[in-house]
């Protein structure tokens, strides 16, 4: 499975912006997905986890999210999107996003993708 995080950019304080992840690959790979998560990493600091979607459909946030950030399917079982609103500075991360393999102990990483929001 491959992950390709998109959607990254620049944005001023208040503005919204929209990631993508897809994860392509063969379709038994892609089947056995169980779980699929954002995380971020800002300049200097340890990453962290956003929200995970897990295979029954559920979705949670970190506590921080507190509203700001909506995680979604768009109908195919190997996207989720994150719709970030209210985007602050400290918003400013690598975005990642991360699957979970059912059978795997070993979850896969996309590249990453750039936010940065300027004051």
């Amino acid at each position: 499975v491959q992950l390709q995080a998109s959607g990254g950019g620049l944005a001023q304080a208040g503005e919204s912006l929209r990631l993508s992840c897809v994860a392509s690959g063969p379709i038994p790979s892609i089947s056995r997905i169980s779980r699929m998560g954002w995380y971020r990493q800002a300049p200097g600091k340890q990453r962290e986890w956003v929200a995970t979607r897990i295979r029954a459909g559920r979705i949670s946030y970190a506590d921080w999210v507190q509203g700001r950030f909506t995680a979604s399917r768009d109908g195919a079982k190997n996207t989720l999107n994150l719709q970030m609103n209210s985007l602050q500075p400290e918003d400013t991360a690598v975005y990642y996003c991360a699957v979970g393999i059912l059978g795997s102990d070993t979850d896969i990483w996309g590249q990453g993708t750039l936010v940065t929001v300027s004051s």
